[in-house]
């Protein structure tokens, strides 16, 4: 209630308003691109490409809102450009010259984001090409040159769109851009799910008292995300006193936030990616007796295939998360800073000590944010099959359109505090 009102406040103030209205022609503006079709391809045929179980392909048709199933010209969707950070955020690591470059500051950090820009581009060029020509060839009847290179093109070109489409966000909106496109395409998927789950309770297929324990759990699992996602440890950090000429600085006490969810969803992305890799492989060879294994033992809908899936889903995910957070968090970089600028953690030696306390902590933390993941992205799967139930839920989408949607109240609640209200979250 007090987000709404939050909200409501923010609406009478002229520049907030104009940004939250920007914002939604924006994304209207992407799910309008998303129904207009690419030309020279067979809806028909098509429509039987993606009748059956898409494997890994329904995960990007997760992040397009649809527009990858229906071929539309925003069928890439922004994942080029995930793709690219993703790969950045690895060179930044491995490349020396790349991690002085991000050290720089807001120039060096541009620098890179263009860098990004670029390879978006040949990502989705390259995807472009492949879906054309490769995935989707037989829904292309005319396969003359000019007709695949405008069918690429025009995927080229939504993908390049998306991308300046999310950073107009950036700059005159509320919230991150390319996170909300994604988020608008999740959300566009509900009314749908809605629609079909009612049909199934006329026609029989699904009891209330079913449909109510599905809302029972989506809410539970929606407050234990926002819990997690809020959560964090704060490492105290005192700063000694010093003396320059005639003043004195330092002496204050602040605090390091260790988050207890720092890879994000990062490592769920990941696990589906490598444990949906062998279903799309099937998809291209059905009725094979490599198609046949992979359905009975790694598939959710085999026996014992469920169960073995997730498993390796379980251990993918946690595997990632720490991976993901040795990645993103370096405790050897805080260490230096801290001491480089006289600070340091009470009861905790400088230097080594405090890298091997700082890594004790995340280790610790990061367990409890790969179970919770886990556990998210596993127990869906589940309920799914051993019930009669059978509703669209995924734990990736609640975790990628509730983080999104905490990440744009807060920032819309530090507009709010900057005009002295008092804000929502806590």
């Amino acid at each position: 209630m007090e987000m709404l009102r939050t909200i409501a406040r923010a609406w009478k103030i002229p520049d907030i308003r104009k940004k939250i209205i920007f914002t939604l022609l924006m994304l209207l503006i992407f799910r309008l691109g998303s129904n207009i079709p690419v030309p020279g391809i067979d809806r028909s045929i098509l429509d039987e490409v993606f009748s059956g179980d898409m494997g890994l392909l329904s995960l990007f048709d997760l992040f397009s809102g649809g527009a990858f199933s229906n071929f539309t010209i925003f069928a890439l969707s922004i994942t080029p450009y995930i793709t690219a950070s993703i790969i950045f955020q690895l060179l930044t690591i491995a490349i020396p010259s790349l991690e002085a470059l991000a050290r720089e500051g807001t120039e060096g950090r541009k620098k890179i984001a263009q860098y990004t820009r670029y390879l978006t581009v040949v990502l989705a060029f390259i995807q472009a090409i492949g879906l054309a020509v490769g995935l989707f060839r037989d829904a292309v009847p005319d396969k003359s040159f000019f007709n695949i290179s405008v069918i690429v093109l025009v995927l080229s070109a939504g993908t390049a769109f998306l991308m300046w489409l999310g950073e107009q966000i950036n700059e005159n909106g509320i919230g991150n851009g390319i996170s909300l496109i994604i988020f608008g395409g999740i959300v566009a998927r509900a009314p749908r799910a809605i629609h079909t789950t009612w049909l199934s309770y006329n026609a029989g297929e699904v009891g209330l008292f079913s449909i109510l324990l599905f809302i029972l759990f989506a809410l539970v699992v929606v407050v234990g995300i926002v819990l997690v996602q809020q959560g964090q440890r704060k490492i105290p950090v005192q700063y000694a006193k010093r003396v320059v000429g005639r003043k004195m600085y330092g002496g204050q006490s602040t605090h390091i936030p260790m988050k207890v969810n720092q890879a994000g969803v990062i490592p769920v992305i990941f696990a589906i990616s490598l444990l949906q890799f062998p279903l799309t492989i099937t998809y291209f060879i059905p009725g094979t007796g490599f198609s046949e294994f992979i359905t009975k033992w790694l598939s959710p809908a085999g026996n014992p295939g469920v169960w073995v899936y997730a498993l390796f889903n379980i251990i993918l995910i946690m595997f990632f998360t720490y991976f993901y957070t040795a990645v993103t968090f370096n405790p050897m970089d805080v260490a230096n800073n801290m001491k480089a600028n006289g600070g340091f953690i009470p009861g905790i030696r400088p230097g080594r000590s405090t890298v091997e306390y700082l890594n004790k902590v995340m280790t610790r933390i990061t367990f409890v944010g790969a179970i919770f993941l886990a556990a998210v992205a596993t127990m869906p799967t589940l309920i799914q099959e051993f019930s009669a139930l059978k509703i669209g839920f995924g734990g990736t989408s609640l975790l990628i359109a509730v983080g999104v949607a905490l990440d744009t109240m807060k920032q819309l609640e530090t507009q709010m505090v900057m005009r002295n209200y008092q804000g929502f979250l806590k």
